[in-house]
């Protein structure tokens, strides 16, 4: 009796001779699948994509890369030797030295100095004690000596300064907002300062111009430059940019000094001017040449009177650390100002601008800073120690 093989054509029984595939047929039911040539070796396994040693690398430096950038990005911009920001952005705990004559970064106008010859700088007395590395020696702003220049010449020439803002409104908004004012009244405020030169290493907050908006950093302003002052003694304009001042902000520790040091400079002998106790008539100012003679308030030197030597021709510096403001005497503009919620109109008042210690515009409003205490009330803030 003959049998018909299967209608699927498969072998009814296993073949003969060793198997040279898998074991077990691939599911399906289909026929079992031809082994690659070159003799019936079994394939290799695939390794895992983490198994390659090139990818593993490629991907090793894309992380690096990676957490580079975030933190170069991250990181508080340094600034402060005049590179492509200008000098003007400084971490906390930097200062920039500016000497006298050098424009610095990021200047709201051409220079206005006016003076040639360079007031004799002098070395504040006392502040021998003690005190902590963040601590500042403090002058007062209407101590003899502490401003000097040459009779009948102004330091600034204010009417150009002036000038220049009319011909810059962007410009002047940006200034009267560090000014506190408005910027119709950037005229008058200029010609309510008065024109001086620093006779010792001075400490400041300097505002610059960059990108439309006004910037901030901590400087040193060697002895010698010529700046104007509020009614209190306190720089308020620095001649060689037209760029704003106020006075310097707190911080924790000592501060790195950036820039090239000048001459003579002893990060001790820096000073910061602290607000008059009461509105300054007239300022006891010291020649090259050591002759004394008085400078009235907002004059431009035309009515200078030849004075006799104060009893104490060095100011007196005392060392006081970094406190908050304790009272308005000098949180107010002066009287050719208008009135703002916190203005005394009783008498002349200096306005203390808000302060930063970060490369943060100044806000436009006269209610303190972002990151930085401020320095108002007549209180003392920091300098570099030695």
């Amino acid at each position: 009796m003959s049998v018909d093989p299967p209608s699927s054509g498969r072998p009814t029984g296993p073949p003969s001779g060793p198997l040279s595939g898998p074991s077990q047929p691939p599911s399906g039911g289909g026929p079992p699948s031809e082994p690659p040539s070159g003799g019936g070796k079994e394939p290799e396994p695939r390794r895992p994509w983490w198994g390659s040693v090139p990818r593993v690398a490629i991907i090793a430096t894309a992380v690096v890369a990676a957490v580079v950038l975030a933190v170069v990005l991250s990181r508080p911009d340094k600034g402060g030797t005049g590179a492509s920001d200008g000098g003007t952005s400084t971490s906390t705990g930097e200062v920039f030295l500016q000497p006298a004559a050098d424009t610095g970064p990021d200047e709201f106008t051409e220079s206005t100095a006016e003076e040639k010859s360079s007031a004799s700088p002098v070395t504040p007395s006392g502040a021998t004690e003690s005190a902590p590395q963040n601590a500042v020696r403090g002058v007062e702003g209407d101590a003899p000596g502490l401003y000097g220049g040459t009779r009948n010449v102004a330091s600034c020439d204010v009417e150009k300064q002036i000038t220049y803002f009319a011909d810059a409104p962007d410009k002047q908004r940006a200034f009267a907002s560090v000014a506190g004012i408005q910027p119709s009244d950037v005229p008058s405020y200029l010609r309510s300062l008065t024109p001086v030169q620093l006779r010792m290493d001075t400490r400041v907050t300097n505002h610059g111009y960059k990108n439309g908006a006004p910037t901030s950093y901590q400087a040193v302003l060697q002895a010698g430059t010529a700046v104007l002052v509020d009614d209190r003694g306190v720089p308020r304009v620095r001649c060689a940019c037209g760029n704003p001042l106020s006075p310097p902000v707190a911080q924790q520790s000592a501060p790195k000094t950036t820039g090239d040091a000048w001459q003579g400079y002893k990060a001790s002998n820096v000073v910061a001017v602290t607000p008059a106790p009461e509105p300054v008539d007239v300022f006891v100012m010291c020649e090259p040449d050591g002759e004394w003679f008085e400078r009235e308030a907002g004059d431009t030197g035309k009515k200078d009177h030849k004075t006799k030597k104060p009893d104490k021709p060095s100011p007196s510096a005392s060392v006081t650390t970094p406190t908050a403001p304790t009272d308005s005497t000098s949180s107010k503009p002066p009287t050719s100002q208008p009135p703002t919620s916190d203005t005394d109109t009783s008498g002349p008042t200096t306005q203390e601008p808000p302060t930063s210690d970060t490369q943060q515009p100044p806000p436009d409003s006269n209610t303190g800073s972002d990151t930085g205490s401020d320095t108002g009330g007549g209180t003392t803030e920091q300098a570099p120690a030695s």
